[in-house]
Protein backbone atom coordinates (compact mmCIF):
# COMPACT_ATOMS: atom_id res chain seq x y z
CA UNK A 1 0.00 0.00 0.00
CA UNK A 2 1.48 3.31 -1.11
CA UNK A 3 1.38 6.29 1.26
CA UNK A 4 2.94 9.74 0.79
CA UNK A 5 6.57 9.94 1.89
CA UNK A 6 5.88 12.54 4.58
CA UNK A 7 3.40 10.09 6.18
CA UNK A 8 5.70 7.07 6.42
CA UNK A 9 6.94 6.29 9.95
CA UNK A 10 10.28 7.69 11.08
CA UNK A 11 11.39 4.11 11.82
CA UNK A 12 10.65 3.00 8.24
CA UNK A 13 13.52 1.26 6.51
CA UNK A 14 14.89 3.15 3.51
CA UNK A 15 16.88 2.30 0.43
CA UNK A 16 18.47 5.07 -1.60
CA UNK A 17 19.25 4.65 -5.27
CA UNK A 18 21.31 7.30 -7.02
CA UNK A 19 20.94 8.22 -10.66
CA UNK A 20 24.20 8.62 -12.53
CA UNK A 21 22.86 11.84 -14.07
CA UNK A 22 20.23 14.47 -13.35
CA UNK A 23 16.71 13.39 -14.24
CA UNK A 24 14.53 15.72 -16.28
CA UNK A 25 11.18 16.89 -14.90
CA UNK A 26 9.43 14.52 -17.32
CA UNK A 27 11.59 11.61 -16.17
CA UNK A 28 10.89 12.44 -12.52
CA UNK A 29 7.16 12.41 -13.34
CA UNK A 30 7.40 9.07 -15.15
CA UNK A 31 9.51 7.54 -12.41
CA UNK A 32 7.21 8.86 -9.67
CA UNK A 33 4.11 7.38 -11.29
CA UNK A 34 5.86 4.06 -11.97
CA UNK A 35 7.10 3.92 -8.40
CA UNK A 36 3.68 4.75 -6.91
CA UNK A 37 2.01 2.02 -8.97
CA UNK A 38 4.65 -0.54 -8.01
CA UNK A 39 4.54 0.36 -4.32
CA UNK A 40 0.74 0.22 -4.30
CA UNK A 41 0.91 -3.50 -5.03
CA UNK A 42 4.13 -4.32 -3.16
CA UNK A 43 3.76 -7.42 -1.00
CA UNK A 44 5.76 -9.81 1.13
CA UNK A 45 4.39 -13.35 1.28
CA UNK A 46 0.95 -12.13 0.19
CA UNK A 47 0.80 -9.34 2.81
CA UNK A 48 0.65 -5.73 1.64
CA UNK A 49 3.64 -3.59 2.57
CA UNK A 50 3.06 -0.04 3.74
CA UNK A 51 5.56 1.81 1.61
CA UNK A 52 6.48 5.06 -0.02
CA UNK A 53 8.92 6.37 -2.55
CA UNK A 54 10.03 9.76 -3.69
CA UNK A 55 12.63 11.32 -5.97
CA UNK A 56 14.82 14.02 -4.42
CA UNK A 57 17.04 16.57 -6.15
CA UNK A 58 16.31 14.97 -9.54
CA UNK A 59 18.96 12.40 -8.58
CA UNK A 60 17.94 10.16 -5.69
CA UNK A 61 15.16 7.59 -5.49
CA UNK A 62 14.24 6.86 -1.88
CA UNK A 63 12.05 3.84 -1.17
CA UNK A 64 10.73 3.37 2.37
CA UNK A 65 8.78 0.55 4.01
CA UNK A 66 7.13 0.53 7.43
CA UNK A 67 8.47 -2.68 8.97
CA UNK A 68 6.25 -2.34 12.06
CA UNK A 69 3.29 -3.60 10.05
CA UNK A 70 4.77 -6.20 7.69
CA UNK A 71 8.43 -7.07 7.23
CA UNK A 72 9.68 -7.07 3.66
CA UNK A 73 11.05 -10.41 2.52
CA UNK A 74 14.17 -10.99 0.49
CA UNK A 75 11.99 -11.56 -2.56
CA UNK A 76 10.08 -8.32 -2.05
CA UNK A 77 13.31 -6.36 -1.63
CA UNK A 78 14.65 -7.97 -4.81
CA UNK A 79 11.44 -6.95 -6.55
CA UNK A 80 11.96 -3.30 -5.59
CA UNK A 81 15.45 -3.48 -7.06
CA UNK A 82 14.07 -4.95 -10.28
CA UNK A 83 11.73 -1.95 -10.71
CA UNK A 84 14.72 0.33 -11.04
CA UNK A 85 16.67 -2.19 -13.11
CA UNK A 86 13.77 -2.24 -15.56
CA UNK A 87 13.07 1.48 -15.80
CA UNK A 88 16.74 2.53 -15.80
CA UNK A 89 17.47 1.41 -19.37
CA UNK A 90 14.26 3.01 -20.63
CA UNK A 91 15.40 6.34 -19.17
CA UNK A 92 19.07 5.70 -20.02
CA UNK A 93 19.92 5.99 -16.31
CA UNK A 94 22.00 3.76 -14.05
CA UNK A 95 20.63 3.64 -10.49
CA UNK A 96 23.26 1.14 -9.36
CA UNK A 97 26.56 2.89 -10.09
CA UNK A 98 28.30 2.96 -6.71
CA UNK A 99 31.52 4.37 -8.14
CA UNK A 100 30.41 7.96 -7.55
CA UNK A 101 30.19 10.07 -4.40
CA UNK A 102 27.57 12.81 -4.36
CA UNK A 103 28.23 16.30 -3.04
CA UNK A 104 25.92 19.25 -2.53
CA UNK A 105 27.80 22.30 -3.77
CA UNK A 106 25.51 25.21 -2.83
CA UNK A 107 22.40 23.44 -4.08
CA UNK A 108 24.05 21.83 -7.11
CA UNK A 109 24.61 18.09 -7.03
CA UNK A 110 28.13 17.20 -8.07
CA UNK A 111 29.68 13.79 -8.44
CA UNK A 112 33.21 12.69 -7.77
CA UNK A 113 34.46 9.25 -8.76
CA UNK A 114 35.24 7.31 -5.58
CA UNK A 115 38.67 6.58 -7.05
CA UNK A 116 39.37 10.35 -7.18
CA UNK A 117 38.25 11.25 -3.66
CA UNK A 118 41.66 11.05 -2.03
CA UNK A 119 43.09 13.51 -4.56
CA UNK A 120 40.03 15.76 -4.24
CA UNK A 121 40.67 15.94 -0.48
CA UNK A 122 44.39 16.59 -0.99
CA UNK A 123 43.56 19.36 -3.49
CA UNK A 124 40.96 20.76 -1.04
CA UNK A 125 38.15 20.28 -3.56
CA UNK A 126 36.43 18.29 -0.81
CA UNK A 127 36.86 19.71 2.67
CA UNK A 128 35.69 18.35 6.04
CA UNK A 129 32.66 20.67 5.99
CA UNK A 130 31.66 19.85 2.39
CA UNK A 131 28.06 18.63 2.34
CA UNK A 132 27.78 15.09 1.04
CA UNK A 133 24.92 12.65 0.61
CA UNK A 134 25.28 9.62 2.88
CA UNK A 135 23.27 7.03 0.98
CA UNK A 136 24.02 4.40 3.61
CA UNK A 137 21.33 5.64 6.01
CA UNK A 138 18.93 2.85 7.01
CA UNK A 139 15.79 4.57 8.32
CA UNK A 140 13.69 7.61 7.50
CA UNK A 141 14.79 9.20 10.79
CA UNK A 142 18.44 8.78 9.79
CA UNK A 143 17.62 10.04 6.32
CA UNK A 144 16.07 13.17 7.83
CA UNK A 145 18.92 13.84 10.25
CA UNK A 146 22.06 12.80 8.40
CA UNK A 147 21.46 12.02 4.75
CA UNK A 148 22.97 15.40 3.90
CA UNK A 149 25.90 15.79 6.23
CA UNK A 150 29.47 16.97 6.52
CA UNK A 151 32.05 14.89 4.68
CA UNK A 152 34.01 14.32 7.89
CA UNK A 153 30.91 12.70 9.44
CA UNK A 154 30.81 9.95 6.80
CA UNK A 155 33.05 7.22 5.47
CA UNK A 156 35.06 10.03 3.83
CA UNK A 157 36.51 11.00 7.23
CA UNK A 158 39.41 8.58 6.75
CA UNK A 159 40.74 10.76 3.94
CA UNK A 160 40.88 13.80 6.20
CA UNK A 161 42.79 11.80 8.82
CA UNK A 162 45.28 10.76 6.13
CA UNK A 163 45.64 14.39 5.05
CA UNK A 164 46.65 15.54 8.55
CA UNK A 165 48.92 12.55 9.23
Amino acid sequence: MYIPFHDIAFEARVWIYQANRNLTDDEVGTLTETLKAALEGWEAHGEALTASGKIFHHRFVVIAVDESETLPSGCSIDKSTRWLQEIGPRLNVDFFDRSLAYLDAQGNIQTVPVSAIKNAVLNEEIEPNTTVFDNTVATKAQWMSRWKTRADHTWLKRYFKEQTA
